[in-house]
């Protein structure tokens, strides 16, 4: 059945991980009978935990679409995970969502999950609604933690249903409680008519107030807070109705705006366009999750892709509950479905009209931030561990593959620990190839900080015709330049002008491997001043075997040192930890530049630090600072390295060499 776009809800569950947004997702297609029974995570049966390793570990790894439908309107209910190496889920979910239900329980006060919700929704101006679960367990406090959340996110913060001390609904005429006025208030402060009206007769009546709070939440001046326990259906019913009553429809949610910049209103009646928030490929295929923001969409509809300017039909389409696929013949405006089988489609393209071009930005992930070496237990398996990570970088964009041709690693990107131990897993179980994490190699460089110049001479005498060549060849810092630097200053043609090519290809050979680690050498100049030759017996091979030579004889003695790669570290966290972030960069060998405050309580570290310090950085800064903080890092220059930091880094190379 399709429904008009002022009769679709589109909304995000959002929250700590734990605190019950799956639950309250089962709750909703119970209660509107889209399911017969509960599912319980704990016994990987509900609707949205669908994949084998979301079974596995009792959490959401991705965002699940459960659409429902109650009194006339039809709710999409993207429930998207809540651990933060996921939270690529979340931003798919509220690019597609009108509004957000930020769900925290009822003994958890303000989680870390809840404000990294909150912040979400404020960047995106999203709508929100907060829902307190888990009432009806031991040592909730509905009270505390309504208190916790109002005192964080302000009096906008206002309950729209309360316990009535017994767990259940309080009757509407106490529903609120003291806070009847304040709603009100909110109400009325959506217009001037409603503000008359308010002041005039001291009330506003219940369509007035239906009208004023509706606008209040879209305006983001009111927040409702609920509350139910998902387990026993408790204010679940209180939910859908506040849902169909005060939440958005897509005409009325946050605006949408084009790549180029330009404002774009969700019209039923315009060119069909589409967004493509989420992908799933999985072993039924690959379903294209999409919102529809103009017109209608139909199977075969010749569609528009601006990403790969090429044009192709529609496949079928789908109304998606959990990884149920059900085929329907249309998605109309403002509605969430899926395409079936667009194999060049890719999770934040747009597809539109192809005589009405339009195009949306893509989903903006976090910059993946842990790092490790991928290799496969089977020697010669690298090619099948690539593509499968391919296959599940399309369902998953917030991870990045990357090959270091220098370190001769292939690197796995990702948020945390977690969301690389799912993907390993996944490997496994998809696409049959196990593979082992290994840290990542520091790409060191090598230079000389004094002059030397050495003699090579190669001299070989076999049976038949010999090998000699011989050169002399000065070696000298030279900081202006990274790639080495080919001179000669030969006089009297000691060294024939034709193997100076032979001399420079030796040379540029033995950079790659410095005298210390074996680090590729930089900032070297080469001079070749003098040598002599055979006429029979020289050769180019000869002089750039005697190039090598003198290479290697040179560079031990021309004050070699190691050069580490150093990064711009940008850390924001909030004050409260301060200290112990800037105590542990100084162990890190950082070197803090500034402080910028955000604004909103949190500070921005600026500061420089090695690389070879950074290896487990996402980890630890979660650990410190309890996923409160965030970071992002990039190369900016080679260094001197340390003594102490020298002597580690060639003893890991000599180890690594000797394996």
């Amino acid at each position: 059945m399709s429904y008009s776009v002022e009769k679709i809800r589109n909304v995000c569950l959002l929250g700590h991980s734990g605190s019950g947004k799956t639950a309250l997702a089962e709750s909703l297609l119970y209660m509107t009978g889209a399911i017969d029974r509960m599912g319980r995570a704990a016994d990987g049966n509900t609707v949205c935990d669908s994949d084998p390793e979301e079974k596995r570990r009792q959490i959401s790894l991705s965002t699940a679409l459960a659409p429902v439908e109650y009194q006339g309107t039809r709710i999409n209910v993207l429930d998207a995970p809540g651990a933060f190496d996921f939270a690529g889920g979340a931003v798919e979910a509220l690019r597609a969502a009108d509004a957000a239900i930020l769900v925290c329980a009822a003994k958890d006060g303000v989680s870390v999950g809840l404000e990294k919700a909150w912040k979400y929704c404020e960047e995106r101006n999203m709508p929100r609604f907060v829902y307190i679960s888990k009432i009806d367990e031991e040592n909730s406090d509905f009270a505390g933690t309504l208190e916790a959340i109002r005192g964080r996110f302000g009096s906008s913060v206002i309950p729209c249903a309360a316990p009535d001390g017994k767990g259940a609904p309080a009757s509407a005429a106490d529903t609120v409680d003291g806070y009847a006025d304040e709603l009100k208030e909110a109400a009325a402060g959506t217009s001037e008519e409603l503000m008359e009206k308010f002041f005039d007769a001291g009330d506003l009546s219940p369509e007035d107030l239906k009208t004023g709070l509706r606008a209040a939440v879209r305006d983001l001046a009111l927040f409702p807070v609920l509350f139910g326990s998902a387990t026993s259906g408790v204010g679940t019913k209180t939910l859908l109705d506040t849902l169909v009553s005060l939440a958005p429809n897509p005409q009325e949610g946050p605006a949408w705006t084009t790549t180029e910049g330009d404002a774009f209103p969700v019209t039923p009646s315009g060119a069909p366009v589409g967004y493509v928030f989420k992908t799933l490929s999985d072993q039924y295929g690959k379903y294209s999750y999409v919102k529809v923001l103009s017109g209608t969409l139909t199977p075969d509809l010749p569609m528009l892709n601006p990403r790969t300017g090429s044009t192709e039909k529609l496949g079928r389409l789908y109304a998606m509950r959990g990884a149920k696929a059900t085929e329907v013949k249309e998605l109309v405006c403002g509605d969430i479905g899926a395409i079936g089988k667009m194999d060049k489609v890719k999770t934040g393209d747009t597809l539109c009209d192809p005589k009405k071009a339009v195009s949306f930005p893509g989903i903006p992930y976090a910059e993946p931030c842990y790092s490790v070496a991928i290799v496969p237990k089977t020697r010669g398996q690298e090619d099948k561990i690539s593509q499968g990570l391919g296959r599940l970088n399309e369902e998953d964009p917030s991870f990045a593959v990357s090959s270091n041709a220098e370190t001769h690693q292939m690197l796995l990107s990702g948020a945390g620990d977690m969301q690389i131990d799912v993907l390993v897993s996944k490997l496994k179980s998809r696409f049959n190839v196990e593979a082992e994490l290994k840290p990542t190699r520091v790409p060191y460089r090598e230079k000389i900080r004094k002059t030397v110049q050495k003699q090579g001479r190669h001299k070989k005498q076999t049976g038949g015709s010999g090998q000699f060549g011989d050169v002399w060849i000065r070696f000298e810092p030279n900081p202006e330049q990274e790639e080495m630097v080919f001179a000669e200053e030969v006089f009297g043609g000691s060294v024939p002008r034709n193997f100076f090519p032979a001399v420079e290809k030796g040379l540029r050979e033995a950079c790659v491997h410095g005298p210390l680690a074996g680090y590729p050498v930089v900032n070297l100049k080469a001079v070749l001043y003098d040598g002599s030759s055979h006429p029979v017996d020289s050769s180019e091979i000869a002089f750039k075997t005697a190039a090598q030579l003198a290479y290697k004889a040179a560079l031990p003695e021309a004050n070699p040192v190691l050069l580490e790669p150093v990064g711009e570290l940008k850390v924001t966290v909030p004050d409260s930890y301060m200290g112990d972030v800037i105590g542990d960069l100084n162990k890190r060998r950082g070197r803090v530049m500034g402080m910028d405050p955000t604004g909103d309580g949190s500070q921005v570290i600026s500061a420089e630090v090695p690389m070879a310090e950074m290896g487990s950085y996402a980890i630890d800064l979660r650990s410190m600072t309890q996923s409160r903080g965030s970071f992002t890092f990039h190369f900016v220059r080679y260094e001197d390295c340390p003594p102490a930091a020298q002597e580690k880094a060639i003893a890991e190379a000599k180890a690594l060499a000797e394996q």
